[in-house]
């Protein structure tokens, strides 16, 4: 017998909804755990101010009072007036390898969109582009990264069982970080800067950019993926919550801004340490010893390099600002060590995104989808 229980957002609750997570991956060499507190912030209506156009239910199975599978239902209101239409999200999905605790799950999201008056769910996806989006169908034996989500094999098999169809997909590519900036690079970079009047920025002080572009980076964002799948666009309350979280995280030599000459923000190139193997020593947990390893992450050695955000305004795409970017940011990840870079998710359809790579060495190490059904 499979019990379904829709739990109330409390954090002790979901404390244990994200635990429930991290003991099903215990022991697998390629899951990065989320962390626990982290992940039940966002969960929380009264924290995470996605929940200004969102709504939710959470619900967890059980199996003779063990859990054995979670998920989230999500309603994106913007999303959907934007669209017109009437969809349903599921995310934060996880089950053990039976048939009917994944049937019983997905139906208690079902049944909820359902009652809402939604006509299709599609998932896994989060509230916003910020959280964790599709479905892993490739790559089950890479190292996951600390912006995408890892499951077993076993899932999209039972996503395809029970009716779900492919409704969009991503890849993602590991680039080696070459030994100088790509001769390629050099020569258009220099055109668009002459050409445009454009100009690479840097800062120091973490103050000093959050006051002078952290609400443009923000915007930017908002224009450059206005047209992508599912995109929500970030309110000037998320914008205010995500400078404070992100900005105070970042290695500032790895944040490189591009401005025309009126100092206009056209492009942004954020990337981070990989993540990855600090998260796992973790185990989602700040204390007693996360901390440690999530610091040693930051600034110790590491030679693998996240790049979390690249985002051009739609005037300048396709124009060779890409190249700009990597021409200030190559020299960095060299100086820090770094020999490989992971591009995480890009729509599939994304033939622009997945151009700027082509000088680098690549390999497509990664595939994930997002299925969709009809309610």
């Amino acid at each position: 017998m499979i019990e379904i229980k829709q739990i109330e957002p409390t954090k002790a609750n979901l404390r244990k909804f994200t635990q429930f997570q991290i003991d099903l991956y215990d022991g697998n060499p390629y899951y990065v755990p989320p962390l626990i507190s982290d992940d039940v912030y966002t969960l929380m209506p009264d924290e995470n101010p996605a929940f200004d156009f969102c709504e939710s239910a959470y619900f967890m199975a059980y199996r003779e009072g063990r859990p054995v599978g979670r998920i989230a239902a999500i309603i994106n209101r913007q999303v959907n007036e934007k669209s017109g239409a009437k969809d349903a999200r599921f995310g934060f999905i996880d089950f053990i390898d039976d048939p009917a605790v994944s049937a019983a799950l997905l139906k208690a999201a079902e049944d909820w969109s359902r009652k809402k008056g939604m006509t299709k769910i599609i998932g896994p996806l989060g509230f916003t582009d910020l959280d964790h989006e599709g479905m892993l169908i490739a790559g089950f034996d890479e190292l996951s990264t600390m912006a995408t989500i890892y499951n077993y094999p076993y899932y999209p098999e039972h996503m395809e069982k029970l009716g779900y169809k492919k409704e969009s997909d991503w890849l993602e590519f590991l680039m080696e970080v070459p030994d100088s900036i790509p001769d390629k690079y050099n020569r258009i970079a220099e055109i668009v800067k002459k050409k445009y009047g454009l100009k690479v920025l840097k800062y120091t002080n973490r103050k000093r950019i959050k006051m002078e572009y952290g609400h443009a980076l923000f915007h930017l964002i908002n224009e450059a993926y206005k047209d992508l799948y599912q995109y929500s666009t970030l309110t000037e309350r998320q914008i205010d919550h995500y400078i404070d979280i992100y900005l105070n995280l970042l290695n500032l030599d790895l944040v490189t801004l591009i401005a025309d000459s009126n100092g206009r923000l056209v492009g942004v190139g954020i990337s981070m340490p990989s993540m990855s193997r600090a998260l796992q020593k973790s185990k989602g947990k700040m204390l007693p010893l996360g901390w440690y390893h999530l610091l040693k992450g930051l600034k110790g050695k590491n030679d693998r390099v996240d790049l979390l955000l690249v985002a051009v305004h739609p005037e300048y795409q396709n124009k060779g600002v890409n190249a700009l970017l990597f021409q200030d940011l190559i020299p960095y990840y060299i100086r820090n060590g770094y020999k490989y870079a992971e591009s995480n998710p890009e729509m599939e359809t994304n033939a622009k995104v997945q151009s700027q790579w082509e000088y680098f060495t690549t390999r497509q190490h990664r595939h994930r989808r997002s299925f969709a059904k009809k309610l």
